[in-house]
Formats: C-alpha cells, structure tokens, sequence
C-alpha cells in the first residue's frame, strides 16, 4: 500500500479565498473595519468576500492582501517544506478570481525565483473588471487552450493556442476570455510578485 509523503499532504480541495482571509485576518488579531479600510474596500464587502458571497477581482485580492501584510501567494496558504518537492494536480492550490476565473499554483512553494499558475476562464470570463500590478517582474503568458485577449496599458493582444507574449508585472493589465468557449492559460512569473 502506497504511504503519503509530507509533501502529498494537502489542503482540503478548493478552500475557499474569503476562509483563508478570514483565518489569516483573525490570526493576525485585525477587525474587519481595520482590514476594510486600509484596503480601500467596504467593511461589509469584505465580510462577504470572507463568507464567500462575493467573488473579489485579482485587485481587490491583492489590496486586501496588501492590507494583511501579505503577498497574493500567501492566500493559496499551504504550509510547504523546503528542497525537492513534489507538488500532485489534485492538491494544487487554487483560488477562484476576477469573473468566472479560476487559478491553480503549480510550483511548490516556497517560491524564491518563480513561480507558475494554470488559469482557467469560462466563457466571457476575466481578470476582473481593471487592470492590476504586481510588484516589478517578468510575466510570461502561454495560451493553452482558447482565445484570450491581453489588455495591457492601452493595448490589446489577441492570443489563441500556442500563442505567447512577456512583459512587465509593473504594467497594468488585465486577460479577458474572447473565444466563447472557455480558456485555459500558463502564467510564469520570475521572480515572484504574487
């Protein structure tokens, strides 16, 4: 019989994003008043981000993030250990994002130089409503499956299969699903502002 290692160890699949900022909130002894207001948001939008009523764009994650004292890979919240790791598809953590998005990390953290994330879009889905930075990296995109189309400082790029494009995280921007449907993208970001 195959014994599970430490590092096949998981999170219960799919922990929702609003569990893990309340968990990491409480933990840091911070009312939902004090979170809310430095990061620009309403309180009771963030009770409901936190009761997973509402679904916040990647913005607003990283705002409320920001406002923890976190960095967006610190909501994927597992513990990891340090050396060779090995990280299964079905203990990826994700969080669900933007509108109708979802995001898997694919690196085994920690993350010192990259960091790697599967995005999947339902039809019409996106980013979020606005562009978002994070911090001053190299982004890489890959365009598994679908159409996508990179908004990227007052420009578009129409990508499909096999399409890619780098560019800055500093950049506002922002991934909109345009084929109808449905998308599925690899994002590499070195190093890691997430």
């Amino acid at each position: 019989m195959a014994h599970e290692t430490a590092d096949e160890r998981h999170e219960p699949d799919d922990v929702p994003v609003g569990h893990r900022l309340r968990a990491l909130r409480r933990a840091r002894r911070r009312t939902l008043r004090a979170v809310a207001d430095a990061a620009g948001i309403s309180e009771g939008y963030l009770s409901q981000v936190e009761r997973g009523i509402a679904n916040p764009s990647i913005a607003t994650l990283q705002q409320i993030a920001a406002a923890l004292g976190l960095k967006m890979g610190d909501l994927f919240a597992a513990d990891y250990t340090t050396g060779p790791r090995v990280l299964k598809a079905a203990a990826a953590p994700s969080l669900t994002f933007g509108v109708l998005g979802r995001k898997f990390r694919l690196t085994p953290g920690p993350q010192h130089h990259l960091e790697a994330f599967l995005g999947e879009f339902e039809p019409g889905g996106s980013t979020g409503d606005r562009p978002y930075t994070h911090g001053d990296s190299e982004e890489f995109l890959y365009v598994l499956e679908g159409e996508v189309e990179l908004h990227l400082e007052g420009e578009r790029f129409a990508l499909g299969p096999g399409d890619s494009i780098r560019h800055s995280s500093a950049v506002p921007h922002k991934l909109v699903e345009t084929g109808g449907d449905g998308a599925r993208v690899l994002w590499v970001i070195s190093p890691p502002s997430y």
